[in-house]
């Protein structure tokens, strides 16, 4: 995940600083530099960094950290906000007309995930409630035309396209003419891509801007390229005025850095980060909330809203009330599985809970998902009565749903044992579940 080395060099870090009674000018000097280390080590941009230690070390003389009550606390929320301000704190939301069609460019390198972040930010505008129209203007790639279709077609957002024979340019105006006549809310216009930049690919797509005059131009790029990020923004933001970046395969191997540079070298702000291979996994970014994950404070708003967006709310309503009335059975268990699974690896949800980053990094995402499914399997390979009470099955019974599940004997009294303790910690916290019933609602 992007961001996680940087995030143990601080929290590390800031795990030292609290650990002071009292800061002094020395062990001060001492955290700025372990702070730049950590930085250069993520990709940050070298003047970047060092614009950075001086407003920090300036705010906090301005605050006399060395003589504060908490100086640690005082220094990490310098710090905290710090970030806040590279990143971007000012508002990252889309420039979205509001009495009329609002024209969005998707641009950027060939290779970045350019037509897919185009579908998932229609996805995303249309669980919003506006009517999008998707325009594929690609005419290089006939095969970033079938993935606009096939996208559109997943999402049932429909996809304007004239093919290969027409311009681009002029599929842009006839689609802009299409989208009035139709009452769409949104258009997303999927522009081409090359593997570096040209003069010919920033003609066609300077043209299609003074053409259909967006309100947002979105540039695509990749997390994992590092500085390069840097350098593509800048250079498109030079001849197209870009509004705004989608960072893709933020939830890759990436430093992180690039995030932490573009907006202070390019002034473009990051509106939306990429974080998954499915339609659905595009996120609004935040730098606030990023600035605490940095700093290993969680991001539970995030979490929340994940929630809300992947998790059956009828589904889990059901599973309350049950808990409330004093029912778990092997087919809550199942249903508590299959909801928890569409919320993404483990380890990522530990780091967006408060306390938890430091031991996301023991758990393996893998082994844990091999866990469910072989969980799953045993669950689906019992009887009806045998989930709904495991307590009377004996040898014969578990020795059939191991052969059926494709698993141990073991396998199966270890999902039994784990179903009991269940059962009990959750009969002790029916108060708990109640106060929660009441939230949901």
């Amino acid at each position: 995940m992007a961001f996680d080395s940087l995030q143990e060099r601080l929290t590390k870090t800031i795990r030292n600083i609290q650990g002071k009674g009292k800061l002094s000018e020395r062990n001060m000097e001492e955290t700025l530099e372990e702070i730049r280390v950590a930085l250069l080590e993520s990709d940050v941009n070298y003047k970047v960094v060092k614009d950075f230690l001086e407003r920090v070390r300036l705010e906090s003389i301005g605050q006399d950290v060395l003589n504060a009550i908490e100086p640690g606390q005082l220094l990490v929320k310098i710090v905290h906000d710090e970030i806040i301000k590279l990143l971007g704190d000012d508002d990252n939301s889309l420039n979205l007309n509001p009495n009329g069609l609002t024209k969005i460019m998707m641009v950027g390198l060939q290779g970045t995930g350019k037509t897919t972040q185009a579908g998932k930010l229609a996805n995303l505008l249309k669980k919003q409630g506006k009517k999008v129209l998707l325009v594929a203007a690609d005419t290089i790639r006939p095969a970033a035309i079938e993935q606009l279709k096939t996208l559109g077609e997943s999402i049932n957002v429909e996809v304007y396209s004239e093919g290969i024979e027409v311009k681009a340019l002029n599929q842009a105006i006839n689609a802009l003419d299409y989208a009035n006549k139709n009452n769409f809310n949104v258009m997303i216009v999927d522009t081409a891509g090359r593997l570096q930049i040209d003069e010919v690919l920033m003609q066609e797509l300077k043209d299609i801007k003074d053409a259909i005059k967006p309100e947002e131009i979105l540039l695509t790029v990749d997390a994992l390229t590092g500085q390069d990020v840097v350098n593509v923004a800048s250079a498109f933001n030079d001849l197209l005025q870009v509004t705004g970046l989608v960072l893709t395969k933020f939830d890759g191997d990436s430093k992180g850095g690039s995030a932490l540079s573009v907006k202070a070298v390019t002034g473009v702000p990051i509106k939306y980060t990429g974080v998954g291979e499915k339609i659905s996994d595009i996120e609004e970014f935040h730098p606030d909330r990023l600035a605490q994950r940095i700093l290993g404070m969680g991001d539970v708003v995030s979490l929340v809203e994940k929630a809300q967006e992947e998790i059956d709310l009828k589904k889990a309503e059901n599973l309350t009330k049950r808990l409330l009335a004093g029912k778990f059975t092997l087919d809550d268990m199942l249903t508590s599985i299959e909801q928890s699974s569409k919320l993404g690896p483990i380890s990522g949800l530990m780091k967006m809970v408060p306390g938890m980053g430091d031991l996301a990094g023991s758990v393996n995402d893998e082994d844990a998902n091999r866990m469910l499914k072989r969980t799953k399997a045993i669950i689906q390979s019992m009887t009806p009565a045998e989930r709904e009470d495991p307590s009377f099955m004996r040898g014969s019974h578990k020795r059939r749903v191991a052969a059926g599940s494709g698993t141990t004997v073991d396998e199966v009294n270890k999902v039994i044992n784990n179903y009991e303790k269940s059962k009990k910690v959750l009969g002790s916290f029916k108060n708990m579940f109640a106060g929660m019933s009441g939230m949901f609602k």
